[in-house]
């Protein structure tokens, strides 16, 4: 699907065929890997009081100064580690753009339209709401794909489409998806995907780590329910695999700033298993539903470094859902299950 800008009235008159639109959404990339692009895309992310709920008056001096001085370079050097050449993207966009073009394959036959767009960065979810009202939809389902519910991650994405919708004329109606966290295809999916990646081993590893992205204490403390959620689905995949605690352990991952986050963090937590006599190690990030520059660079390169420096002998990184064909399989699940009443399940 193409994305073209136009104004909110530019958006309007096109509505009214009666069409069905679901907008997949994710995080969100930099255009590209150089400094500026990264600095642009940072700067968004982390203007976001959803992000970063300190007082901007205080919070932005310090990112548009010391932070987006630093940190672009740092993390331009990660991406291009990772880069989809080919493309000219990250691989979460070329993902998140393949998980909606087959997914509008499984709904050719209900005329329903399928999009994405990101929270930040671009196509924007603006550019992707217009491009389906465009296409005469006004009904639409927006799908963030978070499984676990957090306001930094889920509630964002909702914010930027109705922010959106505040600016337009003639809204359609929208329908957002709920947390997936233990949904049963859900899981077994995850469990597919992990025993498919743990198969081509010559050895079994001793741990299956699971890592979640981050979130500082003090959201939680405030009412997020978050951690919850990672719980619900770790406990969820440990009973389907026949995994304990210990087997299967939950960590949390990519800490920013001073913070005290969700623990254990999973860096340190798996640099020490080598000195327990743990040396081959899977993990598996069920909280992301594409592989991304927190999972391919942070856990991929990174930690797995970290690992065999301290004396491991296998880091294995169960690839996420991304666009296989179980992926697809969940996200018809999902989206058939939030579309009943608009076509038939």
């Amino acid at each position: 699907m193409a994305f073209i800008h136009v104004t909110s009235e530019e958006a309007v008159a096109p509505m009214g065929r009666g069409r069905i639109g679901v907008l997949l959404t994710n995080l969100g990339t930099p255009d590209d890997t150089n400094f500026g692009a990264v600095r642009r895309y940072l700067s968004e992310f982390l203007s976001d009081q959803r992000v970063i709920e300190a007082n901007p008056a205080l919070w932005q001096p310090i990112l548009q100064g010391v932070v987006l001085t630093v940190r672009p370079g740092r993390s331009g050097k990660a991406y291009r580690r990772i880069w989809n050449e080919e493309k000219n993207e990250s691989p979460l966009r070329t993902y998140t753009r393949a998980q909606a073009e087959l997914l509008a394959e499984r709904f050719q036959t209900d005329d329903v339209r399928v999009g994405w767009g990101m929270r930040y960065g671009s196509p924007s979810v603006a550019e992707a709401v217009t491009e389906l009202m465009r296409d005469g939809c006004d009904r639409i389902l927006f799908m963030p794909l978070y499984p676990q519910y957090s306001a930094t991650t889920t509630a964002t994405a909702n914010d930027q489409l109705f922010r959106f919708l505040m600016t337009v004329r003639r809204q359609p109606a929208i329908r957002t998806l709920p947390a997936f966290a233990d949904d049963p295809v859900y899981i077994k999916v995850l469990a597919e995907t992990l025993q498919l990646a743990l198969s081509g081993l010559s050895e079994k590893p001793q741990m299956v780590v699971t890592s979640f992205h981050g979130l500082p204490n003090e959201y939680v403390a405030k009412g997020d329910p978050y951690r919850e959620d990672c719980e619900r689905t770790v406990v969820a995949l440990r009973a389907v695999l026949g995994l304990s605690d210990e087997e299967m352990p939950l960590t949390f991952q990519s800490r920013f700033g001073p913070a005290k986050w969700l623990e254990p963090y999973t860096a340190p937590f798996v640099a020490a298993l080598p000195a327990k006599g743990i040396t081959r190690v899977a993990i598996i990030t069920p909280g992301f539903m594409a592989d991304c520059i927190e999972t391919l660079d942070e856990l991929g390169n990174e930690l797995r470094d970290e690992f065999m420096a301290a004396g491991g002998k296998e880091l294995t990184l169960v690839p996420c859902l991304n666009a296989c064909p179980q992926a697809i399989d969940l996200l018809e699940h999902l989206t058939r299950s939030e579309l009943c009443g608009w076509v038939a399940t």
